[in-house]
């Protein structure tokens, strides 16, 4: 049986040591920045019923939930602040429960712009002198004893996008197979081998492909490519047609 062992290794690793450096790999990620927005009303009936109860207290709205976090909004009739004597209402939006971040957030009052940061709960913010109470009191705003705030909250949400992941499986191949079929069936062999008292067909392209032996003999310079049948003595024809199905099975494997 003619020596069928290809270099095909000993190339490959030389060529894998004397190789360029690949391509540097890029990734990227994208932040992405947006306003969550929601509104509350908060009425309060019997204006003149809430005023005396003295600078610091206050009356509170019910809670209500803007980007994920939940607010109230506190109404001071006789001021947050003992020093101005009751002159002043205040009004003041707080955060009542939060994660562990740190919430940032925009009001919405005249043309002021935030963003405010609201660090626990508890925090407020808001104004101390949000209205003059002489002139709330002889406004368009409070009518029937009855004074109503609309609170505009936005918080600003920032997530992270990647690209997204795709997994492909590859199957295994079966090459090894169909080439072995492709030999017991017969179709298009060109080369015959007598081992002994029978014969073996094959095909000259593939076993050129997987042997220098074989290259070198169908088209090799001193080789014959018309050559038909060869001839192997000193093999078993049992053991010639082992290593035949192992030289076919073998190609893809060293290829892949």
């Amino acid at each position: 049986m003619p020596n069928h062992k290809s270099s095909r290794g000993a190339q490959l690793g030389e060529a894998m040591s004397n190789s360029k450096p690949g391509v540097d790999q890029e990734s990227c990620s994208r932040s992405i920045s947006e306003t969550v927005n929601g509104s509350h009303r908060f009425t309060i009936k019997g204006y003149s019923l809430a005023k005396g109860m003295g600078a610091g207290k206050y009356i509170m709205s019910d809670t209500f939930t803007v980007g994920g976090y939940d607010w109230a909004i506190y109404f001071y009739p006789d001021g947050k602040n003992p020093e101005d004597s009751s002159a002043y209402v205040s009004v003041f939006i707080a955060l009542t429960k939060s994660g562990k971040d740190k919430v940032h957030s925009h009001f919405d009052r005249a043309l002021e712009s935030g963003p405010y940061t609201l660090k626990y709960r508890g925090s407020m913010w808001g104004y101390k002198r949000f209205f003059k109470r002489s002139a709330l009191e002889t406004s368009e705003f409070l009518r029937d004893d009855c004074l109503v705030l609309n609170c505009t909250v936005g918080v600003v949400r920032t997530r992270l996008e990647r690209p997204k992941q795709f997994s492909i499986t590859v199957p295994s191949s079966d090459m090894g197979r169909d080439l072995k079929d492709f030999l017991d069936s017969e179709a298009g062999c060109d080369i015959v081998f007598q081992v002994g008292d029978e014969l073996f067909k094959a095909h000259k392209l593939i076993l050129a492909a997987r042997s220098p032996v074989f290259r070198a003999q169908f088209f090799g310079l001193v080789g014959d490519c018309s050559i038909d049948k060869v001839v192997v003595k000193d093999v078993e024809p049992f053991i010639f047609k082992v290593r035949l199905h192992d030289l076919l099975a073998s190609t893809y494997d060293h290829l892949k």
